[in-house]
């Protein structure tokens, strides 16, 4: 007789031992899911920039080449200053010089002496003053050639700034997009494309809105000089 309770104890204490161990594995499956998932998300680059920029100063100079809308393309030379006040978003100001050169007008010059008082000069310096607000659009990573991996950002740029030629100075709205390709934490090399909307009057003294393009690369240095 006495033996049924005792039987009928251990099944009730085996059962419930059953149900408190099954929780707590229960437990131990969901931690180690989450691990997994943490870590496949970790995996697929969810994790902090290598290369941060907010709240850093960025000094480039910089020189390329100006396609002009009407007249002649000249080499192009300068600089830009920009503060990241977050890793997306900075402002730029910047100083470009270059040429405004007319090979047409040299060469109707050279034939037709008489047309020289009737004309400006066919080479004037242009000097550019420029604001952007720049915009961090996307941050990736490149492998060169199978060796190391680098990194770099896409930005968009949108503007505006004034243009002095001598004897007028005009305003004029800029855009365009760049690249950032990190070389250390306070070095990048940098390629930008810019289109400069402006009203130009030609030597003529016919005025017209142009489109001039911008072709600049140079190197950024980023101060403090680490992140």
């Amino acid at each position: 007789m006495l033996a049924r309770p005792f039987a009928i104890a251990s099944v009730l204490a085996l059962a419930l031992s059953s149900l408190v161990a099954r929780p707590a594995r229960a437990q131990c499956v969901d931690e180690e899911l989450r691990e997994q998932l943490v870590g496949r998300r970790a995996y697929r680059g969810v994790v902090e920039r290598k290369f941060q920029k907010a709240l850093r100063h960025e000094l480039s100079p910089m020189g390329g080449w100006w396609a002009a809308d009407v007249a002649d393309g000249a080499p192009m030379y300068g600089g830009a200053y920009t503060f990241h006040f977050s890793e997306d978003l900075g402002l730029e100001a910047s100083y470009f010089r270059t040429e405004q050169r007319y090979t047409l007008l040299e060469s109707v010059i050279d034939r037709q002496q008489g047309l020289v008082g009737l004309t400006e000069s066919p080479a004037e310096p242009v000097n550019l003053f420029l604001g952007h607000l720049v915009w961090s659009l996307a941050y990736g990573k490149v492998r060169w050639l199978g060796g190391a991996i680098g990194r770099f950002d896409f930005q968009l740029s949108l503007g505006a700034g004034a243009v002095d030629v001598p004897g007028s100075t005009g305003i004029a709205g800029s855009g365009g997009f760049g690249m950032k390709f990190y070389l250390a934490q306070w070095l990048a090399l940098r390629l930008d494309v810019r289109d400069l909307v402006r009203s130009q009057r030609a030597p003529l003294g016919t005025d017209a809105l142009v489109n001039d393009v911008s072709l600049l690369g140079g190197l950024s240095v980023f101060l403090p000089f680490s992140s």
